[in-house]
């Protein structure tokens, strides 16, 4: 067994992109960190990253498999509604390769990355969190922590052993096959396009994607429904477009949270970051960006704590993040609640992005990560066109 004696150490549990932001800035402020990683294991997503991404977390252009100029949204009745990415494109990033960089960022300015399974946290004789884990062989190990970051992914057991609330948060299931770009291209396939597919038979509750990763695609779909087959609904939708005899690379599955949880702390040396605080957008299941905000303000409230001692620093993570994004989620999660419930109001939704208003004001939000307010009048008629649509005086 080892044991850590350093009072100081942090350890990070999960090596995603929130657990591998927070590692890096922790590292980069001079504390000794360990970054806890169960090797192996990759999330089903579409890979999109936004440009402000790139910006905020110094990310090399290099990393980018795709550059997405477009995106196209698909009806149920295969009504098609193409919106140019004006001003800028959108990143995409295979995760098996941009997860391994941010951790050995990470590790090159001073994180130590171990490959184990978190277990459980317990106490020592003066009350400091130890963290249990099984390492590679299957040992029994422990590492003595001054403070925790739990970013160990939807479900996150950090959060079901240490967080009051933990089992409040809502998820989908989300999956997706990774294949090969074929050498022949459908017809109407785009490899600069993004495909979302609002459709009920491809998921009840959420949408099906088809983005372009370079030399692969990825296609997947999400829900609730536990009735649902995502395997079936990936299945359609690659028929649908053309890609059901490309070669199948790798199958992933995982759910995705889709709500912030009430509570990121334990009050005393435990934060959330990333899935495991619920740090996904409703309706777009976004979560790359948010999930590195959401490691690097865990990693300021440790250093903060570390700091101080004044274990209330830890709930500044969650107050800071809702305080900049939280009305955005809260947006997209009455959108999801409304437009996905059937395929009536999915044609009515797609529709209503025909309007280029909307598409402004959308992709202004996703490129800049805050709804935008310089542009009132579109907000008003944005408004009555909405207002329209719901009343049914307008043909979707």
């Amino acid at each position: 067994m080892n044991d850590i004696q350093d009072g100081d150490v942090v350890v990070v549990v999960g090596g995603g992109p929130a657990g591998a932001t927070a590692a890096d800035d922790l590292a980069r402020a001079g504390h000794r960190v360990v970054l806890l990683d169960r090797a192996g294991r990759i999330k089903p997503c579409g890979g999109a990253i936004p440009p402000r991404l790139l910006a905020d977390f110094a990310i090399p252009p290099s990393l980018l498999v795709a550059r997405a100029d477009a995106a196209r949204m698909v009806s149920p009745r295969a009504q098609q509604v193409d919106i140019p990415i004006e001003g800028g494109c959108v990143g995409m990033v295979d995760r098996e390769h941009f997860d391994a960089w941010l951790r050995q960022r990470a590790v090159m300015h001073g994180a130590e990355l171990v490959e184990g399974r978190f277990e459980r946290i317990e106490r020592d004789g003066d009350g400091s969190a130890v963290v249990v884990y099984l390492d590679a062989g299957g040992a029994v190990q422990r590492l003595r922590a001054r403070a925790v970051v739990g970013a160990d992914g939807a479900r996150s057991r950090v959060a079901q052993q240490a967080v009051r609330g933990a089992d409040q948060g809502r998820c989908v299931f989300a999956y997706h096959e990774i294949v090969a770009t074929p050498a022949v291209a459908p017809p109407d396939f785009r490899p600069s396009r993004c495909e979302v597919h609002y459709n009920g038979a491809l998921s009840p509750d959420f949408y099906g994607w088809v983005f372009p990763h370079g030399d692969t695609i990825s296609i997947g779909t999400g829900s609730a429904d536990k009735g649902f087959s995502l395997r079936q609904g990936v299945q359609a939708l690659r028929a649908q477009v053309g890609l059901q005899h490309a070669r199948t690379i790798r199958r992933e599955g995982a759910p995705i949270p889709m709500k912030p949880l009430p509570r990121w702390d334990n009050g005393r040396d435990v934060v959330l970051a990333g899935d495991a605080a619920g740090v996904v957008a409703p309706a777009s299941g976004e979560g790359i960006y948010y999930a590195m905000v959401g490691g690097r303000l865990a990693a300021e409230a440790c250093a903060e704590l570390l700091r101080t001692g004044r274990a209330g620093a830890l709930a500044q993570a969650r107050k800071r993040f809702m305080r900049e994004h939280g009305r955005v989620f809260w947006v997209l999660g009455m959108m999801q609640r409304f437009w996905y419930v059937n395929d009536r109001r999915r044609e009515r939704f797609v529709s209503i992005c025909r309007d280029r208003d909307v598409q402004q004001l959308t992709f202004d939000a996703y490129m800049h990560k805050r709804l935008v307010r310089a542009r009132p009048m579109a907000h008003v008629r944005i408004f009555f066109k909405d207002l329209a649509h719901l009343l049914g005086l307008v043909r979707a």
